[in-house]
């Protein structure tokens, strides 16, 4: 079931236009999944081939924040590439629209 649904996902996630951002919860939702398939939405990132190129960056939690924990290497390179687009990120929260 997981392959199936992680390719939903990853269909989706592709799908983000630069500049902007979606939650886990939408791209669950998106792809035809329940809501609580949030959490594996972050998993089939994980478990993303690296030649997809997924814009893994523009997927934030449901509060628009970033959900990496901020002491981690990851959040700073979701920080720039969110930034590189022109997403202003306070913190670890996102200022949008």
């Amino acid at each position: 079931m997981s392959g199936d649904s992680y390719k939903k996902i990853w269909q989706q996630a592709a799908m983000i236009p630069e500049g902007q951002v979606a939650s886990y919860g939408q791209i669950a939702k998106l792809a035809g999944l329940p809501r609580r398939a949030a959490r594996m939405v972050g998993r089939a990132l994980g478990a993303a081939p690296k030649e997809l190129q997924l814009p893994w960056h523009r997927i934030v939690n449901a509060q628009g924040k970033i959900a990496i924990p901020q002491s981690s290497p990851s959040f700073e390179r979701q920080k720039e590439l969110l930034e590189a687009e022109g997403i202003v990120v306070k913190g670890d929260q996102l200022e949008l629209e």
